[in-house]
């Protein structure tokens, strides 16, 4: 799971849905549960609960959404590698070149003669998406619902921008960043950059965290190399990250950083919520926990993660952390933990470190 604003509240989700089936309410397109068609980037469980039909298939790569989209009853995978659906659903995302794969991820996937339709809020950018959505398919429709915008067109293969498609079919994969010091793909919190909360927990973790290490909140696995290029007694390193487009990029990262070392870690990537608790116990767990929800601070979630990490830890375990400084970690770091200690202060975040679990 991500840090800063990449988790969508409810509110926005149920907002963005309804948009998106305007159109298909209204009857100005025709999209019903006996056709094949492709859901891209689904937020809000609720809408499928009557829509889906047997030849629906959804992709969504962040496990909460996914998790309760397969309970709504929608068939859903981290991705979808099937053709010639008769419609494409696309819920854009904040990140405009992950929006642009989608699209892109549509457009190969729809048949000639089916549809493709997408919805953005107005205050992430509907119209640059529409923009992009017609630079790519062709002239466009549109309707406007709850602040967000719809837009729509029938496939046809011979307008498409053949160019354009095999940009941003690129957009998907993965790429070296900072001169080639970390492997990233768009679509990940800070992805290609070094966050710089992350960075302050880097600067001050102890050389002396040994044993078996978790990172909870991984992205594409800066933390993880971190902790492996400074504390030589850890042995093995578990990343927990809910975004599955992280998966291969920390990998790459993680291996390069055991080759570096020279030494066996063992390594493992988990597609994971970390708020649903961990399957492991560690000797120490590091952490830059997610904070938002759409754009009002939740600390209820680095909360969890707190919990999470305290019921992972043997007794003698260290959890290390970083937040922003206004967020109100310490009385559940005090409860859980018979000691927490300030480390650092820095740039609008700080480091706390927590030790002697409690249960």
């Amino acid at each position: 799971m991500q840090r800063g604003t990449r988790v969508s509240g409810v509110g926005e989700s149920q907002a963005l849905g309804e948009a998106l089936f305007a159109p298909i309410d209204d009857g100005a397109v025709v999209v019903d549960a006996s056709q094949r068609v492709l859901v891209l980037g689904a937020r809000d469980a609720d809408a499928w609960r009557h829509r889906a039909g047997a030849g629906w298939r959804g992709e969504q790569t962040f496990k909460p959404w996914a998790r309760a989209l397969g309970r709504a009853g929608l068939d859903v995978t981290e991705t979808v590698d099937v053709d010639d659906f008769d419609a494409a659903l696309v819920f854009a995302p904040r990140s405009r070149e992950r929006t642009r794969a989608l699209y892109a991820r549509a457009a190969r996937r729809v048949r000639d003669g089916g549809v493709i339709v997408a919805a953005q809020a107005n205050d992430q950018g509907a119209r640059s998406a529409q923009a992009d959505a017609q630079a790519l398919l062709g002239p466009l429709q549109h309707v406007s619902r709850r602040k967000c915008r719809a837009f729509w067109r029938v496939v046809d293969r011979s307008s498409l921008d053949k160019g354009l498609l095999a940009e941003w079919n690129a957009l998907d994969d993965v790429r070296t960043i900072l001169d080639g010091r970390y492997w990233s793909r768009p679509g990940l919190f800070a992805w290609d950059r070094v966050d710089a909360a992350s960075a302050l927990l880097a600067e001050h973790l102890p050389a002396t965290l040994a044993g078996r290490v978790a990172d909870l909140g991984a992205g594409y696995g800066y933390l993880a190399t971190e902790v492996l290029n400074r504390c030589k007694g850890v042995t093995a390193i578990d990343l927990f990250e809910a975004e599955a487009l992280a998966r291969e990029p920390a990998r790459r990262n993680l291996d390069a950083a055991i080759a570096t070392r020279g030494d066996a870690v063992a390594s493992e990537f988990f597609w994971h919520d970390v708020t649903q608790g961990l399957p492991r116990r560690y000797d120490a767990i590091v952490s830059n926990p997610p904070f938002h929800e759409g754009r009002a601070d939740q600390p209820e979630l680095g909360r969890a993660f707190i919990e999470a990490a305290a019921d992972a830890l043997d007794a003698h375990g260290e959890l290390w952390l970083v937040a922003n400084r206004h967020l109100p970690y310490e009385a559940t770091l005090a409860r859980r933990f018979g000691v927490v200690r300030s480390i650092a202060e820095s740039g609008g975040f700080k480091v706390l470190a927590a030790a002697q679990v409690r249960a």
